[in-house]
């Protein structure tokens, strides 16, 4: 009743959410730097003189992200801490900005790829593997305000440089490669997702809303070719490297409503705004349900002759992915989406998280999940981000007891067990935010996923102090039984 001697556990994290230091050792900014969460409206401003769009932060607001928790200093520290929890994998992001500061430069930042040199030592010291996603919310802000990021081809020449300069350096450290996070979202949230931003705006107030959609599935088609570009090199460096992908699957669990039709057709066409990429990028090939949506919209990409073949021929190894909860479609009703995935229907069979986020907890969800994409695609699935975020503070003893975290986890990882009796092929658990960190959709510390506890606040206050969760003993049991613990 264990998860097989291959199976990884872990923690993830992101660069954006947890390092701080944000112009620090040539650092510059990149696009979570302008967000106070990735749902909120970009801090830029339009120069009429320059015609470009510039930093504007707005000195009444908190962008804990420019701090983090710190991590940047405090890693080691950090990293003996996920050791004591028994992790044997940690996933963040290396930060583009601090390798490529501006992003076009023609030689990285030394200091940048050191503070890498350093963290990857330190992890593998204590016995972990990276697993490194290259791109999580961080392209730099100049390729956006220079050159409309994602929506130009020319960010592909700028992408390989970076990812070539990453891949020799830390070819014998990382072997686990992730290369766009959850970088299906570009069709709900082109800002933080892919770095896209319309050069010639017409004087609207929100730079999200200056996309068209005939742009998103051009800057898409650029980021296909990239990652085929990406995997072919990175093969080329490493051979021994595994790269993937990394979607937002929470919606492929959305259930129709009821058995009508169109509740059901509804439910699956819904579902093709996330297979879409691992279609892609896992199959090596367009579906051919997208030509009808491309017509519709007008939308269809400019595809060079080549583009085609390099996708078909350089799919990823593995498709990884988050899940948090599942979704209900009902025909008429809008779907809205945030970074845990898909909002419908309130579903009446469901708990939810308590308040005030109330997230649909579906353990068989999971399951479900897995199931659809390993019948789809036959690769190794590599469950990198589920988790549940709670407001906590430490009693007067100094204790956080979170049994609403230890169920969640053990729930869904029950239900991971039996998706592998079921013969899925699950490589491994990576719970999000082993540690407390700046929560991406809204941009606060009072959303808490961690089994370490952080003594940071909503306005920026705190000690920084680390403080460990009942849950961490639980979740290192668990661990340290190869999942065996889950069943007794």
């Amino acid at each position: 009743m264990d998860f097989g001697k291959n199976f990884l556990w872990g923690g993830a994290v992101a660069a954006n959410q947890i390092e701080g230091a944000w112009l620090e050792d040539g650092k510059l900014p990149c696009i979570s730097d302008v967000l106070v969460g990735l749902m909120s409206k970009p801090d830029l401003k339009w120069n009429e003189t320059t015609h470009k769009w510039e930093l504007a932060l707005d000195s009444s607001k908190h962008y804990l992200t420019h701090e983090g928790i710190d991590f940047y200093h405090r890693y080691e520290e950090d990293i003996a801490l996920m050791a004591e929890l028994g992790l044997k994998a940690f996933r963040t992001s290396i930060a583009w900005s601090r390798i490529f500061p501006k992003g076009d430069e023609a030689e990285p930042n030394e200091a940048g790829l050191e503070f890498y040199d350093r963290l990857f030592e330190t992890l593998h010291k204590y016995g972990m593997e990276p697993v490194i996603t290259l791109s999580h919310y961080e392209t730099p802000l100049y390729l956006l305000t220079e050159y409309g990021g994602w929506s130009s081809r020319k960010m592909i020449d700028f992408w390989m440089r970076y990812v070539e300069v990453v891949f020799k350096r830390y070819r014998k450290q990382v072997k686990y490669w992730l290369t766009f996070n959850e970088i299906n979202n570009i069709l709900r949230f082109p800002f933080p997702a892919a770095g896209m931003l319309n050069l010639n705006p017409e004087h609207t107030d929100d730079v999200r809303k200056d996309l068209s959609i005939k742009q998103l599935y051009q800057s898409t088609h650029y980021i296909f070719v990239a990652n085929a570009m990406t995997v072919k090199l990175c093969k080329e460096i490493n051979p021994d490297a595994r790269i993937g992908c990394m979607l937002s699957l929470s919606s492929i669990g959305t259930y129709p409503a009821t058995c009508h039709p169109l509740d059901v057709l509804g439910a699956q066409d819904f579902k093709r705004n996330s297979l879409l990429f691992s279609d892609v990028m896992v199959k090596g090939h367009y579906p051919a349900y997208i030509e009808r949506r491309w017509t519709q919209h007008d939308a269809k990409p400019e595809i060079l002759d080549g583009d085609l073949e390099l996708i078909a021929k350089y799919p990823v190894d593995h498709l990884a992915f988050s899940y948090y909860r599942s979704a209900i479609f009902k025909h008429g009703t809008e779907m809205r989406t945030d970074t845990g995935g898909a909002v419908g229907m309130d579903n009446p069979y469901l708990k939810t998280s308590p308040e005030p986020w109330k997230w649909p907890i579906d353990p068989i969800g999971l399951r479900y999940v897995l199931n659809e994409l390993y019948d789809r695609y036959e690769v190794p699935l590599f469950i990198v981000e589920n988790g549940i975020g709670l407001d906590e503070t430490p009693d007067e003893k100094g204790l956080i007891s979170d049994p609403d975290r230890v169920t969640y986890v053990k729930d869904h990882l029950i239900q991971i067990h039996e998706a592998m009796q079921d013969g899925c092929d699950v490589m491994g658990y990576l719970y999000w935010g082993p540690i407390d960190i700046v929560s991406a959709g809204t941009g606060e510390m009072k959303k808490r996923y961690g089994f370490i506890y952080v003594d940071r606040h909503n306005d920026g206050s705190g000690t920084l102090e680390r403080l460990k969760k009942e849950s961490f003993s639980w979740y290192r049991k668990v661990i340290d039984t190869n999942g065996a613990s889950l069943f007794e």
